[in-house]
């Protein structure tokens, strides 16, 4: 595998963002012209109701319009069987930033990183709607409270929590035993909080290399996760195109109205649902694809 570049689908994108800055865009790379879009409504009014039948275990109808939706979320039920994710070399871990779906599957993937803010009413939310979200989570801003993504994760949505390195650097300047001191680092830390060692690892901005795959392995991971699709403040920035396209896994952040110009965290979270049903996508659980 080449260092730096993209497994799923050989996109070679720098990947940046999601760093410790108060800037909340994160940005995609070079080669990223798709420039994210403001909302005409500030309000983020939803679009058309998608056509796809509501998971039987879905989250009560209800719920929704509290949160400022206009139509039931989507979901998807746990697949038949797990798609194929390319091998990786001996001595390292797959990287993945599309999950591979049956053609016409519209499915989409929540993940949410780093662990700066713990808004209470994103847990209420995030509860009352059942979200099952991947989060990867920074032990230097996480660490304050784990307790509040022990809830998160415990509200019946079967989110999962992962590695996101203890301190958030640029992986790829660091030697390999400083990466794998920040990864097993965490890897142990989450480990000892949370009782479960985390199966995926996402690096900080998107960079790692071949030392950041081997790393992982010895540290117990199962995949590298990235991402195509990007959470602004009131709508999606594309690595590729300007559309959800099937399996992409999206990319949120756990920050508040001073890296969100105002915004809290359950209005971005809003907006983010809204434009995916506009787009007449559901949401599927990360690891039951992986």
């Amino acid at each position: 595998m080449v260092a730096g570049t993209l497994a799923a689908g050989a996109l070679a994108l720098s990947l940046t963002g999601c760093g410790d800055s108060v800037d909340p865009i994160e940005r995609l790379g070079r080669k990223t012209t798709q420039e994210p879009q403001e909302s005409k409504d500030p309000k983020g009014a939803a679009g058309a109701t998608p056509s796809a039948p509501a998971s039987p275990s879905g989250p009560a109808d209800e719920a929704y319009r509290k949160w400022g939706l206009t139509a039931p979320v989507q979901y998807a039920p746990k697949p038949a069987q797990k798609p194929q994710i390319p091998q990786a070399a001996p001595g390292k871990v797959p990287v993945v930033d599309r999950i591979p779906v049956p053609a016409g599957e519209k499915v989409v993937f929540l993940t949410f990183d780093d662990g700066a803010e713990k808004d209470p009413e994103f847990l209420k939310m995030a509860a009352d709607l059942k979200l099952p979200i991947s989060m990867f989570l920074t032990d230097s801003v996480a660490s304050s409270d784990y307790g509040h993504f022990e809830k998160l994760r415990d509200n019946g949505s079967a989110s999962t929590i992962n590695n996101h390195t203890l301190t958030h650097p640029n992986l790829r300047t660091l030697s390999f035993e400083a990466q794998k001191k920040e990864i097993c680092g965490q890897q142990d830390t989450l480990e000892k909080r949370f009782g479960k060692r985390p199966p995926y690892f996402r690096p900080p901005f998107g960079n790692y290399n071949d030392d950041t795959l081997r790393a992982a392995s010895e540290c117990g991971v199962q995949a590298v996760l990235l991402w195509r699709v990007s959470m602004q403040i009131n709508n999606f920035q594309y690595a590729q195109g300007s559309a959800l396209q099937p399996g992409d896994i999206v990319l949120a952040h756990f920050r508040g109205p001073a890296e969100l110009k105002g915004a809290t965290e359950t209005q971005m979270t809003t907006r983010m649902l809204q434009r995916i049903q506009e787009q007449g996508y559901r949401i599927a659980r990360l690891e039951d694809y992986l």
